[in-house]
């Protein structure tokens, strides 16, 4: 009896004992504690370069308006629209003041070049505030013809569309690992790297003659 009641004292004491209680509470809540700091860092980060580099594109998109084409294909001068029925317009004619007064030379595009100059001193004033495995490839030109836009036999002028593609984040912590350590059934590889948004910025190309009907 005496050893029964001494053993229950024992177990008693035992469930009464509170040493130790914080270090697991610590072990329990320090990886939630952690998946939520690096989370807010690494989100916090990629935020920042999404507007960085959204700011970069609208400087690229403006000096691509203003310079030679960064595609081979984009036609020099609007040409006349050789379906044109009816009496033909004359050189100076604005292309919105009708239908089939310039040719339509539809969309050229193309990805960025080292060999074209446009796409190089783009490059040159952006690339500070691009994804760091980004290089001027990412960049992708796009010249697409606008009836509103430009005169007959006047320089072409198209609607010019850069995009940066392809690009992805890397995260600087183990986001999915903490996740797992913190009970949660992810993928142990995130945190690695993720799909940088896609963005691309669209501006007419600027021509200072224009023309008889401007």
């Amino acid at each position: 009896m005496r050893m029964r009641d001494g053993i229950l004292a024992i177990l008693d004491r035992y469930r009464r004992d509170q040493s130790g209680a914080a270090l697991v509470e610590l072990a329990i809540a320090l990886p939630l504690f952690l998946l939520l700091f690096m989370s807010i860092i690494d989100y916090g980060r990629m935020a920042f370069h999404y507007v960085v580099a959204e700011r970069a594109m609208n400087v690229a998109a403006r000096v691509a308006a203003v310079r030679p084409p960064a595609c081979e294909g984009v036609p020099e001068f609007h040409e006349r629209d050789p379906n044109s029925s009816g009496t033909l317009a004359g050189f100076g004619t604005s292309c919105r003041a009708g239908p089939g007064i310039c040719l339509d030379a539809g969309t050229v595009t193309c990805s960025g070049s080292p060999e074209n100059a446009t796409a190089n001193e783009i490059w040159a004033l952006i690339r500070g505030s691009m994804p760091r495995d980004a290089s001027v490839a990412t960049l992708a030109f796009s010249y697409s013809y606008d009836q509103n836009l430009g005169f007959l036999g006047g320089p072409y002028t198209p609607v010019v569309t850069v995009e940066l593609q392809n690009q992805s984040f890397q995260f600087v912590s183990p986001l999915g690992r903490l996740a797992t350590l913190a009970g949660a059934a992810g993928n142990p590889d995130l945190g690695a790297a993720v799909p940088f948004p896609s963005m691309s910025v669209s501006l007419p190309a600027e021509d200072l003659a224009l023309g008889q009907n401007g």
